[in-house]
């Protein structure tokens, strides 16, 4: 028995979702996507902390600013992005001192992607962006940094979609010790 067989629409959910840097003009409902800020909503986090808030920029002024601290030509058509951003001061922190925030919006933001993939929505993880361009531009107070941004939208269907290019199996697993 393989993997599709064994849980068949999460396999297909994860198996089909990829990185969309193309998408139709249309806008994306409020409400679609606050069902994918819901499933975000039910992630787990460290001790339960969700150090965790969600910027939806939808208008021309807010999607200005994103399109500005991230120049790449693709996000001009995109109607909406999800500012994740995470606050250290809510996280949870190991005894070591590690600070699992990142984690934490981390796990929420796949749990974006997935729910919008189930939804027939479209998103790309960008976190290579202007952070002080997001911060000032949404005004965001000093606790918050903005950790990723997730465009949203409806896959433009003529584009083409990227081939998955993942490691075996047995190149991530390792049973007992390394």
């Amino acid at each position: 028995m393989n993997n599709v067989d064994l849980y068949p629409q999460l396999y297909d959910i994860v198996a089909g979702r990829y990185s969309c840097r193309a998408y139709t003009p249309a806008p994306v409902s409020r409400e679609m996507v606050l069902a994918v800020l819901d499933a975000a909503r039910l992630a787990p986090s460290a001790c339960n902390r969700q150090p965790w808030k969600f910027i939806i920029a939808d208008n021309q002024e807010t999607r200005d600013i994103v399109i500005g601290a991230y120049s790449r030509d693709w996000v001009k058509d995109v109607q909406t992005f999800i500012i994740a951003c995470g606050d250290h001061s809510e996280a949870w922190h190991r005894a070591d001192g590690k600070d699992h925030t990142d984690i934490d919006v981390a796990i929420a933001v796949e749990h974006i992607c997935l729910a919008a993939s189930a939804l027939g929505l479209g998103t790309c993880w960008i976190c290579n962006f202007n952070i002080k361009a997001i911060s000032d531009g949404f005004s965001l107070p000093d606790n918050l940094e903005p950790i990723a941004i997730i465009p949203i939208g409806y896959p433009n269907p003529t584009a083409p979609v990227p081939a998955k290019n993942r490691k075996a199996i047995d190149e991530i697993v390792k049973w007992g010790k390394f």
